[in-house]
């Protein structure tokens, strides 16, 4: 059985105990193919803290873009970051918009080594 810790060292908290979950059944060889494409795919959430950062500053929803949520990062370009309200809710959520982003990112990768 694979530990994530030991194959995605970078990440922690949640998204750990998330990808360890998601990573147990699966043979080391897999586990590997599936850590490789995850890095290349996943967020970084201090990434995504500084998007928000500019986004707040400069370009209302980039970090919204950037978790492909063009929906919303159209609405935040338009109405500037919802007249700042939903920018500066994204600076402190930061982390939970990156997380939600990854876990689909791993599900699909997930989805896609089994069929």
């Amino acid at each position: 059985m694979a530990r994530a810790l030991d194959l995605l060292p970078e990440i922690k908290g949640e998204e750990l105990q998330y990808i360890q979950a998601v990573l147990d059944g699966m043979s080391e060889m897999e586990a590997q193919k599936f850590a490789d494409i995850y890095r290349s795919r996943r967020k970084n959430p201090q990434d995504i803290l500084i998007f928000a950062i500019i986004g707040l500053l400069v370009v209302p929803g980039l970090q919204r873009f950037l978790l492909n949520q063009i929906g919303m990062g159209l609405l935040y370009l338009f109405t500037i970051g919802l007249c700042f309200i939903g920018s500066i809710l994204d600076l402190v959520n930061y982390e939970k918009l990156t997380f939600e982003y990854n876990q689909k990112v791993a599900e699909a990768i997930k989805f896609g080594m089994r069929v």
